[in-house]
């Protein structure tokens, strides 16, 4: 595909905007890119709307890690209302380099919840591959939510069989908190909060999402 047809625009949802090759990402076994990431979760912030919760787009999750100066973030923090929020969910990325778009090879989910006082760190890679660019989100996050929360690295987080879809984990993952979120608020266990509903990602339900995430795409298209 020539670069003009792969950058052509083909979905404004929100304000997230696909291009072609997006879909080709989707459609064969890729490396999800921060576009689909952020899409994906602007989809599940309609899918599950709640002031509670916030999805933070891959783009404001690595400025949060990378920025030179955490004490210059206020102004730029200040729109997602993480003092309020029950539920925060930030997509991590391994790459450190600023000037390089789109980069880094590894995805990971870091979540907080409230009510817990808990951050809850997700890496389907199983050797926490994410582990420090997580706790450095975590760092400079944890004053914005007005809580002193802990942070664990979840062991039994849902392992990728191969070394593509990460960011596939990312978003069935997070779609599994939003669903546990809603339809157990007001009778949550602060002790095993989502856990238990994480047997729902397995290799074969992360394949079938890729297509539905894609026939999505293509529904919204038409």
């Amino acid at each position: 595909m020539d670069k003009s047809k792969a950058d052509e625009k083909i979905l404004s949802y929100n304000d997230v905007v696909l291009r072609r090759s997006d879909l080709d990402i989707l459609n064969g076994p890729n490396y999800l890119n921060d576009r689909i990431i952020e899409f994906y979760f602007s989809y599940l912030s309609s899918l599950f709307p709640s002031e509670d919760i916030v999805l933070v787009p891959p783009s404001i999750a690595f400025w949060i890690k990378e920025c030179p100066d955490p004490a210059s973030l206020k102004d730029f923090m200040e729109p997602f209302h993480f003092s309020r929020r029950k539920l925060i969910l930030l997509p991590i990325n391994d790459n450190s380099n600023v000037c390089m778009a789109e980069g880094g090879s590894h995805w990971s989910l870091l979540a907080f919840h409230r009510n817990s006082n808990m951050f809850v760190h997700h890496d389907s890679s199983g050797c926490c591959m994410n582990e420090y660019h997580s706790k450095q989100v975590c760092k400079v996050t944890l004053p914005y939510t007005a809580s002193n929360a802990s942070y664990e690295e979840y062991p039994n987080t849902p392992k990728q069989v191969n070394g593509y879809d990460c960011g596939m984990y990312v978003l069935a993952i997070a779609r599994v908190i939003c669903e546990w979120y809603a339809t157990s608020s007001g009778n949550q266990d602060t002790d095993t909060l989502w856990f238990s509903r994480l047997e729902q990602v397995s290799p074969s339900a992360v394949s079938e999402m890729r297509k539905d995430i894609l026939g999505l795409i293509k529904g919204l298209m038409a």
